[in-house]
This record gives structure tokens, C-alpha cells and sequence, in this order.
């Protein structure tokens, strides 16, 4: 089920960004449960190379991340064209990033979740099943460039259980009753 755009506004696209391991998928599908809106896992957008990449902790560079971010706007853009919000994760670790995100035909907005870099290096030390090695977490931080005042999108600590971090990012964003979804 999803909640179309109302009244002919342009459908949002939540993206739900942070480093590895801060829980944006978990954030993400809680969310998109939520509001009843399409769910993407920005992950499965990366080419082979990317992931082959990363799985022997190597870095991505800017020229590896850009046509990753291409397909996350076009994918964005083609819901967007069909009435549908969605929300997506996706690192969109810098503004340059975000910048070409934002250039997707909707109403881009970003939840950045906030975490002390040892509590996500605990979490991935359980993780398993991914491909991002814990030892490119401190690169991922270190690439960080948190959201900036002018950028549409929140910032939330993820101190708390999973529903509780989703009540404050909708509450923040004015998507949590009803009748403003």
C-alpha cells in the first residue's frame, strides 16, 4: 500500500542517510511501514564493482559513488513520476551527494541519524551478511559532512529503540499525523 501525493504536490522522497552500520535500513522500513510508502535499500543500487570494492575494504571514491547516486535519483524520480512517496537509504555521506540526489523530481528530504562512532562500531562487529567490512567505518566517518542548515532534512540521534528514533525523524519532518502524510 502507498499514499499518493495529495492535490497534485510533488511526492516525497525520504532518504534516510548516515554511515554504516547507524541502522538506516532498520530506520527505513520502520518508516516506510509507517506511511505506507515504497521502500528502496540504497545498497542494492551499487554495481558489482562497488561491492567487490568494498568487500575488500577498499574505499569508494567520489568516481565510484556518482553513478551509484545516478540510479538512487533516477529510481526516485521515475516513483516520484508515478505519485509515489518513497523513502530510500542511502549513505549520501556528502553535500555533493546530497546535491545530486536533490536533483530527483521530488520532494527530496533527508533523516540523517546520528551515532557515536563506537556504539555503530559494536553494532557491525555483530553484523553479518553485508558486504561493508567494519574496518571502512572510520573512512565513512571520516567522509561524514553532516546535513547542513539549508538542506531540506532532519538530524536524529539513534540513542533510543528503533520506533522511537521513527516517532522523532516523522515528528521533526511534520509527517506525523495522518493527515499530513
Amino acid at each position: 500500500m502507498h499514499r499518493p501525493a495529495k492535490n497534485g504536490d510533488k511526492p516525497i522522497a525520504l532518504i534516510v542517510m548516515g554511515p554504516s552500520g547507524v541502522g538506516k535500513t532498520t530506520t527505513a522500513e520502520l518508516i516506510s511501514q509507517k506511511l505506507g510508502w515504497a521502500f528502496a535499500e540504497g545498497d542494492t543500487f551499487h554495481p558489482p564493482a562497488n561491492i567487490e570494492k568494498m568487500s575488500a575494504g577498499i574505499p569508494l571514491d567520489d568516481t565510484d559513488r556518482a553513478p551509484w547516486l545516478e540510479k538512487i535519483r533516477d529510481w526516485i524520480s521515475d516513483e516520484a513520476s508515478a505519485g509515489r512517496n518513497v523513502v530510500i537509504t542511502c549513505s549520501a555521506l556528502k553535500r555533493i551527494y546530497r546535491e545530486t540526489l536533490r536533483e530527483a523530481k521530488a520532494d527530496v528530504r533527508f533523516v540523517e541519524l546520528v551515532a557515536d562512532p563506537n556504539l555503530v562500531a559494536e553494532r557491525m562487529a555483530h553484523r553479518k551478511g553485508h558486504f561493508m567490512p567494519a574496518s571502512l567505518l572510520a573512512s565513512q566517518f571520516a567522509t561524514l559532512e553532516d546535513l547542513h542548515e539549508d538542506e531540506n532534512g532532519v538530524k536524529v540521534a539513534v540513542d533510543t529503540p528503533p520506533e522511537i528514533v521513527v516517532e522523532r525523524a516523522l515528528v521533526a519532518l511534520g509527517l506525523d499525523t495522518p493527515a499530513k502524510r
